[in-house]
């Protein structure tokens, strides 16, 4: 419901917009100093990005995926690291609010909080009086310097039983940083590792991933909110989709702004923008980049709407919001790539922005849940009526 304090979709849609500028402006600061900006933070809080996924009674906005997708998609309008960061505080923050209710009252007891996490349980924890020992490194760990809570998945080493997935929910301050963090692309999200020595995680702070998997969740406070019933899978893999739709967006804004008086060398166009090639190419950039938003917002309208019916979910259609991912990805590399060509030499000067924008969603496109033909050969082989080879549904 909303109410005086609560924004609309579109209240945060236009402020995710208005810092546009901003993101654009401190873009190459972010880049080379693998982290974001001071200001930037400053910016999103005021806007009020890092409630949207809080608990109501905590001061949060329960907002739905597809608001927070097109968020997403906005900021990614002025950086790439930015956009993927908030998307990843987002679902961070909602898998915190599986969590028992008591320890939601531990990670959310001040405001703004931002939470972080991995999905890929690259650590092991050993049972002990009251909780774990949690041992290990997690890779790719993105936003962590400037977060509060890290919600990573670990594997429960039980003795004489079969090892079990857990997801920990453990403050950042518990870990050590390793700042290895130097790549060609997303290098603003300052996705480091972190390795966890002998931490000790209560019980109350690690859920059982097979459960969560099968949106069995620990929140009873929760229960009856949409936006808590929904599966773990969509609802990230949704969420990090607005990256790949804004990117596209950025592109296209990015080459339209150098357009004007600009020439083709070496041929008789004096400007570009008299040349078929140019039409051509913007076109097919423009087309492809309404495929990625189609394919964005076609997963999160699902995760939404089975959400607020209390609907059950079918394999195919777990498996198509995966190839919804992985088609906004390719989509947007592809109008990315077609208009990167269209930019000239001049274009591979670190203060234009189609270079670092290509980077960004060519990086995207690397990771391994949203990895295109990854994610097209799982929707094919359970259209052909096998059965998924993963447990990533």
């Amino acid at each position: 419901m909303t109410t005086s304090q609560t924004p609309t979709t579109e209240d945060l849609v236009r402020r995710a917009a208005e810092l546009v500028p901003l993101l654009r402006k401190r873009a190459n600061w972010m880049e080379e100093n693998r982290r974001l900006a001071d200001d930037v933070l400053d910016g999103l809080a005021d806007a009020g990005v890092f409630k949207m996924r809080v608990p109501a009674r905590y001061g949060g906005y329960e907002s739905d995926v597809r608001t927070v997708s097109r968020v997403v998609a906005e900021l990614a309008r002025g950086d790439g690291s930015t956009a993927w960061t908030v998307a990843v505080w987002n679902i961070s923050t909602w898998i915190a609010g599986l969590f028992p209710d008591a320890t939601q009252d531990e990670i959310f007891s001040g405001p703004d909080v931002r939470v972080c996490g991995i999905l890929s349980p690259t650590a092991t924890a050993v049972p002990v009086d009251g909780g774990v020992i949690v041992n290990g490194k997690w890779a790719f760990n993105s936003g962590v310097q400037q977060s509060h809570w890290n919600t990573n998945a670990v594997i429960l080493l039980k003795p004489g039983g079969e090892p079990e997935p857990i997801m920990t929910a453990i403050p950042i301050k518990e870990l050590e940083i390793v700042d290895d963090w130097y790549t060609s692309g997303l290098r603003g999200s300052g996705s480091v590792s972190t390795v966890a020595r002998d931490v000790f995680v209560p019980r109350e702070r690690f859920l059982s991933m097979g459960p969560v998997l099968h949106e069995q969740y620990s929140s009873e406070r929760n229960a009856a909110t949409p936006i808590f019933r929904a599966p773990l899978l969509p609802t990230a893999c949704s969420t990090v989709s607005g990256t790949a739709q804004g990117l596209a967006k950025a592109a296209i804004e990015a080459f339209h702004e150098r357009l004007p008086g600009r020439k083709i060398s070496y041929t008789g166009y004096a400007e570009q923008r008299e040349a078929p090639l140019t039409h051509l190419q913007v076109a097919e950039a423009t087309v492809k980049s309404d495929e990625a938003e189609f394919h964005a917002q076609r997963a999160a309208t699902l995760v939404d709407v089975k959400s607020l019916n209390g609907e059950s979910w079918t394999t195919e259609e777990r498996a198509r919001v995966r190839l919804d991912m992985g088609a906004a990805c390719q989509r947007a590399k592809e109008a990315v790539e077609v208009l990167n060509t269209a930019s000239g030499g001049s274009s591979i000067y670190s203060h234009v922005p189609i270079q670092r924008i290509l980077r960004d969603v060519q990086a995207l496109n690397l990771h391994g849940v949203m990895h295109p033909n990854t994610n097209y050969e799982l929707y094919g082989r359970v259209l052909c009526g096998l059965e998924p080879n993963t447990h990533y549904l």
